[in-house]
């Protein structure tokens, strides 16, 4: 399989800025804000370029999806960082980013009989009647799939790249060898 056929759509990340944010201020001063304390305690910061939502807690803490990468993602927080000046607050260090989640999309190339795999595989949820993808979950790397009969797939659960590339090198692995399995049964 290609990897460049598996495309990052969506990255989550979390940051702490180590100081208290304002929320109420930094609402005051942004149209591009939701804040509403009674229904949830973070205010949610939108980002025009990269698209991106930023969810901003009073300690301080940031959560940060939408993006496509990690430079996209340094980038956001520097925005965020901006908007917190406007408030008086004045981040002097630069926030750690961490990695939460990485939503992937592509292709394993094959037309795949997903009654038959959710036999063969391991770990694997599928209820046509309720949703047309099977749910696979590797173990190591830690990814969770979901595999459509047309060959397309979507993963979630890696942290970085390299676990992303080993999880779509696994399931390439675990699925052939269940179809060769399968072929051999017949």
């Amino acid at each position: 399989m290609a990897k460049d056929s598996l495309k990052v759509q969506n990255i989550v990340a979390t940051a702490s800025l180590g100081k208290d944010v304002s929320l109420t201020k930094l609402a005051r001063v942004n149209t591009n804000t939701e804040y509403n304390p009674d229904t949830f305690p973070g205010l949610v910061l939108r980002i025009k370029k990269p698209k991106s939502a930023v969810l901003v807690f009073s300690s301080g803490n940031l959560v940060c999806t939408g993006t496509k990468s990690i430079a996209q993602v340094k980038e956001v927080i520097q925005q965020v960082i901006k908007q917190l000046r406007k408030i008086n607050v004045n981040v002097t260090e630069k926030p750690k980013v961490n990695v939460q989640n990485i939503v992937a999309s592509g292709s394993i190339d094959l037309d795949l009989n997903l009654n038959l795999l959710s036999l063969e595989l391991e770990n694997t949820e599928y209820e046509p009647e309720q949703f047309p993808g099977l749910v696979y979950k590797l173990d190591n790397p830690t990814a969770t799939f979901l595999l459509f009969s047309n060959g397309k797939l979507v993963c979630t659960g890696t942290k970085n790249n390299q676990q992303l590339e080993d999880s779509m090198t696994q399931l390439n692995k675990n699925v052939r060898a269940a179809l060769k399995r399968i072929k051999g049964n017949k």
